[in-house]
């Protein structure tokens, strides 16, 4: 690639996100992090900058939960930025209990879904600019599977578990690629989501589900250095250069939840999402 890569990546402070924004680094890639913590993402950048030998990193403080901040956030990316060769929506969370956003939204679904949605969506002019090749890489999860989209109870006001509200997110995750892909269709930019695997990152907090979760991750679970190849080798392999629209895990691809190929499903989602973001119908 003759041009420099400028890539972004949220949730970049700890975990895949981490290791994925120290994958990239290595590659030469300039690159902006995402993250909450300002005195955590300024560690984050030395370490990197150490580790690969590029100097060319910085972080900037979002919390992806919170739609202002995330328009906050793409206006400061347009004024650093003249495009976006690679986006890595990385974010997200798992919350034993419903919470809500400042939107008054229910955290998982506002946080993992409609922050990686507003964001790609804010910056998408961006990323057009890069044009032929240019890269979206989501990060999903294999829970998607027993997901699904309840557009009666979209915030999970008549009923919230941990589980089944990250399981849902994730499948959102999914239709989301799916629909953005056919939406990128003949411009050369290419949307794909992955499984990173069970990684031990420490993801989610440590109660409840999630204390069963993570004390099982000791034992059983990848380190975030492999459950960042997948989202590396998309972002940058050659061997999926032009691939579009598809759910990958361990570098191969996937056959994700049947429902995940419902057009209808997928835009529905699509529309319901840009009501709820307030986001200009893009069709």
């Amino acid at each position: 690639m003759d041009k420099e890569r400028i890539a972004v990546v949220t949730g970049a402070t700890n975990g895949i996100g981490k290791e994925t924004a120290l994958g990239l680094a290595r590659a030469g890639t300039r690159l902006i992090l995402v993250g909450r913590n300002a005195e955590k993402g300024s560690r984050v950048v030395a370490e990197l900058a150490e580790k690969s030998g590029n100097g060319n990193i910085e972080f900037l403080t979002a919390d992806l939960s919170s739609q202002a901040e995330i328009r906050r956030l793409s206006d400061e990316l347009h004024r650093k930025l003249t495009r976006i060769d690679i986006l890595v929506n990385n974010a997200g969370g798992f919350f034993d209990k419903r919470l809500t956003t400042a939107d008054g939204l229910e955290m998982t679904f506002a946080f993992n879904h409609l922050g990686y949605f507003l964001l790609t969506n804010l910056l998408l002019d961006l990323v057009k600019k890069s044009g032929q090749g240019a890269r979206i890489v989501n990060v999903s999860s294999r829970a998607h599977a027993s997901g699904r989209i309840d557009f009666d109870d979209l915030q999970a006001e008549k009923k919230y578990s941990g589980w089944g509200a990250y399981a849902n997110s994730k499948f959102a995750n999914v239709l989301f690629t799916f629909a953005l892909a056919r939406r990128l269709k003949g411009t050369g930019i290419t949307a794909n989501c992955l499984h990173p695997g069970f990684v031990n990152s420490g993801f989610g907090g440590g109660t409840g589900f999630m204390a069963v979760v993570l004390q099982a991750s000791k034992i059983f679970a990848i380190s975030p250095v492999k459950g960042a190849e997948t989202s590396l080798y998309l972002a940058l392999d050659s061997e999926v250069e032009g691939e579009t629209g598809g759910y990958y895990g361990k570098k191969k691809f996937e056959t994700p939840q049947k429902a995940a190929y419902d057009i209808a499903l997928q835009d529905r989602l699509w529309e319901e999402s840009e009501r709820l973001t307030k986001l200009a119908p893009t069709g």
